[in-house]
């Protein structure tokens, strides 16, 4: 059952992202502040939640939501700010489109840096939780899962519509056979094999 509230603000918004593990494709965060009365029995983390019931939920959420942001960041920054900073980056992003501000942020997982002055609090697996962060969590994937459905188009051969960018053995065996692409994160290792040098 998932909780409300947290800090007793009508204005709290939850923030999650997705993407961080993928080898390719931007990390996208969503940001929402919900109703005091929402109340969705579907609602759940988004990893627990099968595709239908994600895409059931998304105009659900725009529609019924106080407001609600997604942010896309994409490989290049990931690259050279890090996959952690360019996380908390999306978060802070999704939580400027935010209007009204909220009073109050809850982040899903243990690391956030201080967004303007607005008090937060990082809750482990927040988004099996509360409310919010599952929200939060239902619109990051779905966006970021739309992106790689178009980006898909322009480089079938790797099947990201399938497999969203996420290091999946069909994923690296293309990338061994075909090499990476512009969307591909060089600063991950993309190829198990990829430290091991033949002198």
């Amino acid at each position: 059952m998932l909780t409300r509230n947290y800090s007793g603000h009508i204005l709290e918004c939850g923030t999650d992202e997705a993407g961080r593990g993928c080898l390719a494709g931007p990390v996208t965060a969503a940001a929402v502040i919900l109703p005091e009365h929402f109340n969705n029995s579907i609602l759940n983390d988004s990893k627990q939640l099968s595709e239908t019931k994600r895409i059931q939920l998304k105009p659900i959420i725009e529609m019924d939501s106080i407001c609600f942001g997604v942010s896309h960041i994409d490989q290049n920054d990931i690259d050279s700010l890090n996959i952690l900073n360019a996380s908390i980056l999306a978060m802070h992003k999704a939580i400027e489109r935010l209007k009204p501000s909220p009073q109050f942020i809850l982040v899903d997982g243990n690391r956030f840096k201080p967004f303007k002055d607005i008090s937060h609090e990082t809750i482990i697996k927040g988004d099996a939780k509360f409310m919010s962060i599952a929200a939060a969590s239902v619109l990051a994937k779905t966006y970021r899962d739309l992106y790689m459905d178009k980006i898909h188009d322009e480089f079938p051969m790797y099947n990201w519509k399938k497999n969203k960018g996420y290091p999946t053995k069909e994923h690296r065996e293309a990338i061994r056979k075909y090499g990476i692409t512009k969307y591909h994160r060089r600063s991950f290792k993309l190829l198990p094999e990829q430290l091991k040098f033949d002198f």
